[in-house]
């Protein structure tokens, strides 16, 4: 198979990784790629986002198959671009369409098709800037603290959780109004605070049958016990301790099944990953969010985990035969730990020098905002690199990712010191 797997980051590079490994790989193509991603594939200096660039290059590298990464071209319906087009149709896209990605690009969305088929989430009400004072009162009638989410995509900045009812009345009024997150917070979703603790899980589907991937915990807050500004992700687990067999149980009869049927009872054609963002609230399972791709760090743990041919499964979603594919798993854990630039989530400098890659033995180290000049490996982004490494326990895993990454060196690292530490 001639594979272009669209995106730039530590997802993609764990992607890239993984098809590499496949018996029915024959060539992959990743665009833009990074430093890290060109040791698996060939980069193209292509955005995800340019469609109509990304159709040339299909054409002419005779692509079989386009695998999507990050969520910004599924929500602008690059799924729906290739099968509306004559050369492009047969070249199948393993991500949703649009509307199905709205899933993901509006909360609102989201929330109605959750109402519609009965799956556990918090309790909310959806206000424009015409329905300000409907907002307004909304919130008066919750108790703290009050949760606001932009509907649209806010690259991950979108969600603000304030104990002020004063507070709470200004951003909705910022949010909405002023356009705080511009078109994406046209509407503003509020939403009753559920107090748990959070964990992720992944299916991929060719829109019938559907495959569960190992659960994953991500950290999102850039400091140690979750203090600070959100981030991309400063690490995951995989598995997560507290989601034993009946757990996992309850997620998958009460969330994952009636999502997949409810997909298909809406008739929305769904097809590639799903990713649900749940909580465990006193051992039940509400859903915070969808996305419709792969989460990141999260992949770095759960696609290392997958013991199954990848393309394999790509395979079965592209031609609806995903039901009689197999899916093994790694029984060990496996642990991420990013390591950032400076001043990261907030400004900060690229183009330092990376040292100490070669150093690293015991883990695998995936790059996430990472550029190549000549031989040199530089900073290109917020969060720089992952080291993921597998353990009989979370804790053997966790020691081996943090001796990999006091090998690695550039000015101004940081990394968090205690993954992990509160499923221990």
């Amino acid at each position: 198979m001639r594979i272009l797997l669209l995106g730039s980051g530590g997802r993609e590079h764990a992607l890239a990784w993984k098809m590499a490994q496949s018996s029915i790989l024959e060539a992959l193509f990743i665009a833009p790629g990074n430093a890290g991603t060109k040791m698996h594939g060939t980069n193209v200096n292509i955005s995800a986002s340019n469609f109509d660039e990304v159709k040339t290059f299909v054409v002419e590298n005779n692509i079989n198959l386009v695998v999507v990464g990050p969520e910004d071209p599924l929500v602008n319906g690059i799924a729906d671009y290739f099968e509306a087009d004559e050369q492009l149709k047969d070249v199948p896209v393993i991500g949703p369409n649009k509307e199905a990605a709205q899933l993901e690009g509006s909360k609102d969305f989201a929330k109605k098709f959750m109402d519609r088929h009965n799956i556990p989430t918090a309790k909310y009400g959806t206000f424009t800037k015409d329905t300000l004072k409907e907002g307004y009162a909304f919130l008066e009638k919750m108790n703290p603290p009050f949760v606001l989410k932009a509907d649209g995509l806010a690259a991950g900045k979108g969600v603000l959780i304030l104990d002020n009812l004063k507070e709470a009345k200004k951003e909705l009024k910022n949010m909405l109004a002023d356009a705080k997150f511009g078109d994406a917070s046209s509407q503003v979703v509020i939403e009753q605070f559920l107090d748990g603790i959070e964990l992720s899980c992944f299916v991929i589907t060719d829109g019938d049958a559907y495959k569960i991937l190992p659960e994953a915990k991500d950290y999102k807050r850039i400091g140690e016990g979750d203090k600070g500004l959100n981030t991309g992700g400063m690490g995951a687990v995989s598995p997560v301790p507290f989601a034993n067999p009946t757990f996992l149980d309850k997620i998958k009869n009460q969330v994952i099944i009636p999502t997949i049927k409810g997909l298909k009872s809406d008739g929305i054609t769904y097809k590639g990953f799903i990713f649900f963002g749940l909580i465990n609230v006193k051992n039940e399972p509400y859903v915070i969010e969808y996305n419709c791709r792969m989460g990141d760090p999260e992949t770095e743990v759960v696609i290392p985990r997958l013991k199954s041919d990848i393309l394999d499964l790509f395979e079965g979603v592209a031609t609806n035969t995903l039901s009689e594919r197999d899916v093994q798993f790694d029984e060990r854990s496996a642990s991420t730990v990013m390591m950032v630039s400076g001043g990261y989530p907030e400004a900060y400098e690229k183009g330092k020098q990376i040292f100490g890659l070669n150093a690293v033995t015991e883990s695998i180290v995936f790059h996430a905002g990472t550029a190549s000049d000549g031989p040199a490996v530089t900073t290109a982004g917020g969060r720089v690199l992952a080291a993921t490494s597998f353990g009989k326990d979370l804790e053997t895993a966790l020691k081996k990712s943090y001796a990999s990454l006091e090998k690695i060196e550039f000015e101004k690292a940081f990394y968090r010191k205690d993954i992990g530490h509160d499923v221990l």
